[in-house]
């Protein structure tokens, strides 16, 4: 190689060294704006979602209330005493409960989108939020008590009791469906299976509702549409450390679960064992989607839609980045979905998955259309 040669071959390989860096810079700088605004836009929602309601609290009076004193401006003193019971006891239940729902099925959304290779896979559209729902009408059933108010006679136990009936109905529809995969590779048909075991499962818990006492029936449907606003300070030690496990499973595994984006044979070369990590992706999921439909109801479409947003923000499938992206965006879409629903200074509440469904609906019909254009191809 000659000098002119070697000067152009090493100028080469600096200008491609320096466009490397300009990139990797690029996508750096996203990655630390994304996290911000997401982080930003957590903080500045859990505010608004202790704020509104339907009893209207002035803003300095909930910040008073947060803060654990009232200033002398305030209104009578036992309109703050009310205020600080509904916020205290109210709403900072329910917005804690939100976020803390939102990142559990954002996660949970992952973590089966990855398992089953499948962009449209979550807890209610494969099933497993039915499966726990089975797990808390057998609970209904059986002890003659259910969720959250129906288990207002048996305390802590009661409650614990419900939460692990539901992960356990969870992790058996999960556990199934993924056998079923197994046996196919077809997104549709995966899809078609997961949908064919939630309406088996649906057909019985009709059963064990026609079979349980009318009194409870009512409550078991309203518990159906979904809500945040019913979890109590006791269901959020339940809830919290449950949600906890289940986050760590996921975080502690993602380097399996990149590994995995490639099939089962590539991650088996990167020396996965890919069996257990399946299984561990299979146990998180289960308990993320199980402890939160036990408490709040099973909850639609922020399964799917969550791991697709925060894939748009950050424009990467890194399970590294994906996993802490989508606890954040999560928690601000379920609670933003939790004030919209709550129509603020209106006395009336929307159920949640009605609102959970306007969200999450498009998301899944655009990831349709996406798929469609890139097979026509």
């Amino acid at each position: 190689m000659t000098t002119l040669e070697a000067a152009r071959s090493g100028g080469g390989s600096a200008a491609s060294d320096s466009v490397a860096l300009a990139a990797f810079g690029r996508v750096r700088r996203r990655t630390v704006a994304g996290f911000a605004a997401l982080i930003i836009g957590t903080l500045a929602l859990s505010l608004l979602g202790v704020a509104v309601g339907s009893i209207a609290i002035p803003f300095d009076a909930t910040l008073d209330a947060l803060a654990g004193v009232f200033s002398a401006s305030d209104a009578a003193t036992a309109d703050q005493s009310i205020w600080s019971t509904v916020i205290r006891q109210i709403r900072i239940p329910r917005t804690l409960t939100a976020l803390l729902a939102g990142a559990a099925l954002g996660i949970a959304g992952l973590q089966m989108q990855t398992l089953f290779r499948n962009p449209l896979a979550d807890p209610f559209v494969l099933g497993v939020s039915a499966g726990a729902s089975f797990g808390v009408a057998a609970v209904v059933l059986v002890a003659g008590a259910g969720v959250t108010v129906f288990t207002a006679g048996l305390g802590w136990l009661g409650d614990l009791g419900l939460a692990g009936a539901a992960v356990v109905g969870a992790a058996l529809v999960m556990a199934l469906v993924l056998a079923l995969s197994l046996r196919v590779r077809s997104i549709v048909t995966i899809l078609i299976v997961g949908l064919l075991v939630g309406q088996l499962v649906g057909a019985l818990i009709t059963i064990l509702i026609a079979a349980s006492e009318e009194q409870y029936v009512d409550q078991f449907v309203r518990w159906g549409f979904g809500s945040f606003r019913g979890v109590t300070w006791s269901e959020l030690s339940i809830l919290a450390p449950a949600i906890a496990v289940g986050v760590a499973i996921a975080l502690l595994s993602v380097k399996q679960l990149n590994a995995l984006l490639l099939g089962e044979s590539y991650a088996r070369s990167l020396g996965v064992h890919v069996r257990r990590a399946q299984l561990a992706a299979m146990l998180g999921a289960a308990l993320l989607a199980g402890s939160v439909t036990a408490f709040a109801g099973p909850i639609a479409f922020l399964g799917v839609a969550i791991p697709h947003l925060a894939r748009g923000l950050f424009r990467t499938s890194d399970h590294r980045i994906l996993a802490p992206a989508v606890i954040l965006c999560g928690g601000m879409l379920a609670l933003a979905a939790e004030i919209v629903a709550q129509l603020p200074g209106v006395a009336s509440v929307l159920p949640l998955n009605a609102v959970t469904a306007l969200i999450g609906a498009p998301v899944v019909l655009s990831v349709l259309l996406r798929r469609r254009r890139l097979s026509a191809v």
